[in-house]
């Protein structure tokens, strides 16, 4: 799960896809964010609230981070080391032996840091080929056009299997832009999953 940006909507379209894939009978369902940053210990964070509006629980961090930035500048400010890619790959497989979809957040876009060692999402998901695709989280509002194009643009040009995209928070009255926007991209040649709406997050959790 990746963004075309921060605040897109990753945490309500990963606990949507939870819910889904585990209240359809598809199986058991593990959520991983490798990086979750802007939070501090004991307070609740992305994975708690995409256990709380699923409804499953097997939900874990690679790290936590106090500062709401980019992991790499978080983890700086902190002192603290990010874990390295080997490791993210490897939690990964441990919850694939005992779940049968694995959904991964991302922190920011596609591109942004989550070692170290530059290393980024879209490294991340090549390392699973063949048994991965990405859902790319949009903006309803001007810009998201050419955001989502690069977003896709990115992936493509590195050989990573799209699943589809979503638009994170579609309003109740959506605007001349928003609309003409979700028309542009429904005519893009990915899958197009769906909207969120707004509010989505103060639903009743209830089937």
């Amino acid at each position: 799960m990746t963004g075309t940006d921060t605040g897109v909507g990753k945490t309500m379209t990963t606990a949507a896809l939870a819910a889904a894939l585990s209240g359809s009978g598809r199986g058991r369902v593990a959520v991983y964010k490798p990086a979750q940053t802007g939070v501090a210990p004991g307070e609740p964070g992305d994975m708690d609230e995409v256990s709380r509006l699923s409804g499953v629980d097997r939900v874990s961090e690679g790290i936590r981070l106090r500062a709401p930035m980019a992991p790499a500048a978080a983890a700086q400010r902190e002192g603290a080391t990010l874990p390295c890619l080997d490791q993210h790959v490897r939690h990964i497989k441990t919850l694939a032996e005992t779940a049968d979809h694995v959904l991964v957040e991302g922190a920011g876009g596609l591109l942004v840091e989550l070692d170290g060692e530059g290393h980024t999402l879209a490294d991340l998901a090549a390392r699973f080929p063949g048994n991965s695709g990405t859902v790319v989280v949009v903006r309803s509002g001007l810009g998201t056009l050419n955001h989502t194009v690069l977003t896709l643009e990115a992936l493509h040009s590195r050989r990573l299997p799209v699943t589809g995209i979503v638009v994170g928070c579609w309003p109740a009255l959506p605007d001349d832009v928003e609309l003409d926007n979700l028309a542009f991209l429904r005519r893009l040649n990915v899958p197009f999953l769906g909207a969120v709406p707004a509010g989505a997050s103060f639903l009743a959790t209830e089937i």
